[in-house]
């Protein structure tokens, strides 16, 4: 399997993020935001983001001299037997802020060894998630995390899923003829969510971004009951801004 060689912005913004991260990790003390500048190569206005958005995710901590430091989140991500279990919880965390903030059920979805697989999850009463009615390995053309993960393959990746997983009238919107799919995957930005209009299921709207890093293929999707479709648009937005804390997550 090949990717695609469009890179995501999230991606772009995960990069940074983890050379500013190395960066205040080689110095003990404490750093400047403007050290911290001179060393990455970047712009202040993008180093504030950027920082604003690890301080609140807990990756760093400012002084009261305005230097930063290594946050706790970052120290409990060190090594050791409890890595694993610290990764899991801050990405629930993350996940769970993010359902909050978009509210509606948020999903982790990747592409592993060429089946769509939910990885991790975040419902709650009031942010129900979708129904899995029907597997979604097996309905990726129809469901916004199975377009997502589709468009980050490329020709021959398509291909060979859907030669596995038939194209199947799940709803009257789904696409089931291969070459219009493949049309609107290509034609779609990738910096630009993947909506899911009652193709996957009647009373359902989603959307979903990538997230890929390296080789791994992956994205971040929102499911909302359809009669609060008129947010979804908004939430899909505020989905892609806040892409970048999830991927870290699953960077460090």
């Amino acid at each position: 399997m090949a990717l695609k060689p469009e890179p995501t912005a999230p991606f772009h913004s995960v990069q940074y993020a983890l050379r500013v991260l190395e960066t205040i990790s080689r110095h003990a003390d404490g750093v400047t935001d403007a050290q911290i500048a001179r060393e990455t190569g970047m712009s202040t206005g993008h180093l504030a983001d950027m920082l604003s958005m690890l301080r609140r995710e807990g990756y760093t901590n400012q002084l009261a001299d305005g230097a930063y430091v290594v946050g706790e989140s970052l120290l409990l991500l060190g090594s050791g037997s409890d890595r694993n279990h610290a990764l899991r919880g801050k990405l629930q965390v993350t996940l769970d802020e993010l359902r909050d903030s978009v509210g509606a059920a948020v999903y982790i979805s990747r592409y592993i060894d060429g089946e769509v697989k939910i990885t991790h999850y975040a419902d709650g009463p009031l942010a129900p998630k979708v129904n899995e009615w029907a597997e979604f390995r097996r309905t990726a053309h129809a469901s916004a995390v199975g377009k997502c993960l589709l468009a980050q393959l490329d020709h021959d990746g398509r291909k060979d899923h859907l030669s596995r997983h038939k194209t199947a009238r799940l709803t009257s919107r789904t696409i089931t003829n291969e070459k219009v799919l493949f049309h609107k995957l290509d034609s779609q930005p990738p910096t630009v969510p993947m909506l899911d209009l009652q193709e996957y299921a009647v009373g359902t709207v989603c959307a979903a971004v990538p997230i890929t890093a390296g080789s791994t293929v992956g994205c971040l999707a929102l499911s909302i009951p359809l009669e609060h479709a008129h947010r979804l648009r908004q939430a899909a937005d505020t989905l892609n801004r806040k892409a970048a804390p999830v991927l870290l997550s699953l960077a460090i």
